[in-house]
């Protein structure tokens, strides 16, 4: 049954808060490798859910579920290396929480019905929060209480916009299964008022837990505290997820005919979340908060992707993808460099190159990644959403997409370069061993392969989740 893929993760998390740590850390590598798998049987074979009117195997869902469990496996495997070296306290919440937030990402991918989507992406705010808690320290407990109290906000208002839907429903009359597919079909039905009121709380509410700005606030503190594993899942995976629900209630939009107002909107708030991380990218002195402030970023042009239409939204999903590896990737290198350098302060990281050569690669790699600049795959996917906005006939949006990439790039390529090439500041307190860094590489080298070559059935898979809204390769 379909179900499986989030209740294993689940039962298995809660039994990790009981085991001794070196058991708990077989576990987590354990219970990644086979939600990997049951990710993939979930995608490529027919799964049918057991309670149908809840959960489905909807493309788009099934794309982040694959996503999410293909980059877990990486961040378990990391994070077994990096509790080796680091004493974190407490494991079992660790481990625990990791396996919990993987359940219940996994159940926002399968959900069907918008009040389970709903309570799936919540659970994700409140089995996170340890993990950016983890080290106690005053950060960490200042970050957590923003990122429960902003992302709760956030996600109450999303819920007040599926009431919003609902009522929608009950205005012109419908009496359909409250599920993303029924409402899919009854859509050009659906009352356009109630529709267009519940589209903007659910862009506003699922908006803040995507990162959007101005909704961005709690994300850069709360990346900057957790551990970098966590803070690899929370930007690699959870981000995706928040993304989901609005992506569906868009494509219930565009449906009913009202795509040109939701896409508008995704334009307008893509657009505002590229240039506002640009501009706080410049002068940071944290780079864990750097690439926080680069997932915002990153979330800003996936909405404007989708926003775009068209080859936009194709190259939306395959930055989701990319965005996904090499974010993981990044995250996972600046670990090394945290354990290395002991600090999170770039002033004091320099000589990254010098002093931890194959974390330097790997960090330096991922930033030519993440910049969008090739050979890696996100060249290629805001390379077709700039595509798509000329030939949507939005030639003013695309020259700001143009300036806010370059004004991000910038305040990057200050930050990585002092870091990789300035002046060493600190004595290395924890060696560099190869297989920590074997992880960000492997990642790094997922995003290369799917730049040149994209299986099959994941191609279908992409073509299924953007045709409903008239996504396109040919443009």
């Amino acid at each position: 049954m379909l179900e499986v893929v989030f209740c294993l993760p689940l039962a298995v998390g809660l039994i990790a808060f009981f085991l001794p740590a070196n058991m708990g850390r077989v576990v987590l590598v354990a219970g990644a490798l086979f939600q990997l798998q049951l990710a993939l049987l979930a995608w490529l074979a027919p799964f049918e859910p057991l309670m149908p009117s809840y959960f489905g195997r909807a493309p788009v869902g099934m794309l982040v579920l694959v996503v999410t469990a293909f980059i877990f496996v990486f961040i378990a495997v990391y994070s077994v290396l990096y509790m080796r070296e680091l004493e974190m306290g407490n494991e079992p919440m660790f481990i625990g929480s990791m396996l919990l937030f993987v359940g219940a990402m996994s159940m926002a991918a399968v959900a069907e019905h918008p009040i389970v989507f709903w309570i799936a992406v919540e659970t994700t705010t409140l089995v996170s929060a340890p993990l950016i808690f983890l080290h106690h320290s005053k950060k960490a407990l200042e970050a957590t209480w923003k990122y429960v109290l902003i992302c709760s906000v956030g996600i109450a208002l999303a819920l007040l916009g599926f009431f919003f839907i609902t009522l929608a429903m009950e205005q012109a009359g419908i009496d359909v299964p409250l599920t993303f597919t029924a409402l899919n079909q009854a859509a050009v039905r659906l009352d356009p008022l109630w529709l267009k009121t519940g589209f903007v709380f659910v862009l506003i509410g699922f908006g803040t837990k995507m990162g959007l700005a101005p909704m961005h606030t709690w994300l850069p503190d709360a990346h900057s505290e957790a551990p970098s594993p966590a803070s690899a899942l929370l930007s690699g995976a959870l981000l995706n997820c928040a993304f989901l629900g609005i992506y569906k209630v868009h494509t219930l939009m565009v449906l009913a005919g009202l795509g040109q107002f939701s896409g508008n909107l995704l334009i307008g708030f893509g657009l505002f979340s590229m240039l506002v991380a640009g501009i706080f990218i410049i002068n940071q002195t944290d780079y864990k908060r750097m690439l926080a402030y680069s997932s915002i970023e990153n979330m800003g042009i996936i909405a404007f992707g989708v926003g775009i239409g068209g080859i936009g939204v194709y190259g939306a999903m395959l930055h989701l993808i990319h965005h996904s590896l090499l974010k993981s990737s990044l995250f996972l290198a600046s670990g090394n460099v945290v354990l290395g350098f002991g600090t999170k302060l770039v002033s004091r990281c320099g000589g990254m190159i010098q002093v931890l050569p194959r974390t330097g690669v790997a960090f330096l790699a991922g930033f030519v990644g993440i910049c969008g600049l090739p050979p890696f795959g996100a060249f290629v996917s805001e390379l077709l959403i700039l595509l798509g906005a000329f030939r949507s006939g939005h030639p003013l949006v695309a020259a700001l997409f143009i300036a806010a990439l370059l004004l991000v790039v910038a305040g990057f390529s200050r930050i990585v370069l002092s870091l990789s090439f300035g002046p060493v500041q600190e004595e290395v307190r924890i060696p560099e061993k190869t297989l920590r860094v074997v992880p960000s590489l492997g990642l790094l080298l997922a995003s290369l392969v799917l730049c040149v070559w994209m299986p099959e059935p994941m191609h279908r898979m992409i073509i299924s989740a953007i045709a409903v809204i008239g996504g396109t390769i040919h443009g």
